[in-house]
């Protein structure tokens, strides 16, 4: 195909792509430096790609592209061009398309899909073909126990996403502010290994976890399962979720007359928009790893760019470790030029500052990200647990929805 007709993805509020390819004085003054990647425009993963990685990825790419181009090591400045397709939430249309870019168009870099189902099937065709893809979006135990040497992970996987939950519950717990749990997950490869990982955690620090339930990707409606939480006396609600179903479960739990003590959920709730939505979301708490107070060198800044490109807050977990996976790879193209091989190597043996903190890989995984938890606070998804980390202290019990 010609390439002034490939397409790549550009995000807009509503999530929706449309087609363009850089042009214009910098393309014909160097070659281009040609990254390829899919993201899911539709299905029930384009919620996550259109808010946490489809913005950073334009962001990044003009603010390079202003810069004169990507430092390439022995070659100067060349601009960034994205080779993209809309993945349709489909692992299979995402891994034939990531070997065609490995293959036929053999593009110099990859970038990754969203989620951690769809990384798991990418991330083969890139070690097999030796593309290093930094994945901000991909949360498994089992990334350790897999041979993908050219896969590293930026965020805290479900371990220490769960040390951080339970430490921040039985801390409550102990405060005499919380007693009964009702935990539901989705059942999809997310939600399975963070249950997985929650429930011994939960059962060593004694909580009483009144009722469990499954639900699957694309649900319709929880309200049975949060009907019955309420019944059982339930002062928690631990919802290991995706975007679509966390922001179910909480319109839900408003038609329910269900306001719990803590309400807990994942992927979704740093959301901006999940604030907007839900009128402040005060006291709602989630998966925290980032917001625009914490002190590493250029989050503001980033924050305050990611606003004025796309008239939207980035999310306040893994936006700014999508936004500090190109920081890193720009380091290491400037450092090691586009040797793949000498990427990784540098990825091996590097710790990385970026707009969220510092970035150490340790055989793929990030060592030095804990697990975070947070809570919407007029405005804004404070951290509250690890305490060394916080920006804030839990508001407990939660103030009853809007």
């Amino acid at each position: 195909m010609n390439m002034e007709r490939r397409a790549f993805l550009k995000t807009t509020a509503g999530g929706a792509v449309a087609v363009t390819l850089l042009r214009g004085k910098a393309r014909a003054q160097a070659r281009p430096v040609r990254i390829g990647y899919t993201l899911s425009a539709t299905g029930p993963y384009s919620v996550g790609a259109g808010i946490t990685q489809g913005p950073n990825y334009l962001l990044w790419q003009e603010q390079v592209n202003a810069r004169g181009g990507l430092l390439v090591k022995g070659e100067g400045r060349r601009p960034i061009e994205f080779i993209s397709i809309d993945d349709r939430s489909e692992h299979e249309t995402a891994v034939r398309f990531y070997e065609k870019l490995a293959t036929d168009d053999k593009v110099d870099l990859l970038l990754p899909p969203w989620g951690t189902a769809m990384n798991f099937a990418v991330a083969p065709v890139a070690n097999k073909y030796g593309y290093p893809l930094l994945g901000p979006t991909a949360v498994s135990n089992k990334l350790k126990e897999l041979s993908l040497p050219y896969f590293y992970s930026l965020l805290a996987q479900p371990d220490p996403i769960m040390e951080a939950f339970v430490g921040l519950l039985k801390d409550l717990k102990a405060q005499g502010k919380i007693s009964k749990i009702g935990l539901a997950y989705v059942n999809d490869l997310f939600g399975i290994e963070l249950y997985n990982s929650a429930a011994p955690h939960l059962k060593q620090a004694g909580f009483d976890v009144v009722d469990t339930k499954s639900y699957p990707l694309g649900v319709k409606d929880v309200s049975p399962i949060l009907k019955g939480f309420k019944a059982a006396g339930a002062d928690v609600f631990l919802g290991l979720t995706y975007p679509p179903d966390n922001i179910l479960a909480t319109a839900q739990a408003k038609e329910v007359d269900w306001n719990p003590a803590v309400w807990l959920t994942c992927v979704g709730t740093a959301f901006p928009f999940y604030r907007d939505r839900f009128k402040g979301a005060e006291g709602v708490m989630g998966i925290a790893g980032w917001n625009p107070k914490v002190k590493f060198a250029g989050a503001r800044e980033y924050f305050d760019a990611h606003v004025k490109k796309h008239q939207k807050e980035p999310d306040r977990w893994a936006s700014a470790f999508a936004y500090a996976s190109l920081q890193i790879l720009e380091r290491c193209v400037g450092e090691a030029g586009l040797d793949r091989k000498k990427i990784k190597e540098m990825l091996d043996r590097t710790e990385f500052q970026t707009v969220a903190g510092p970035i150490k890989f340790v055989k793929g995984m990030n060592v030095s990200t804990p697990g975070m938890v947070g809570q919407w606070q007029k405005g804004e998804f404070d951290i509250l647990w690890p305490k060394s980390w916080a920006t804030g202290t839990p508001v407990v019990p939660k103030p009853a929805w809007a």
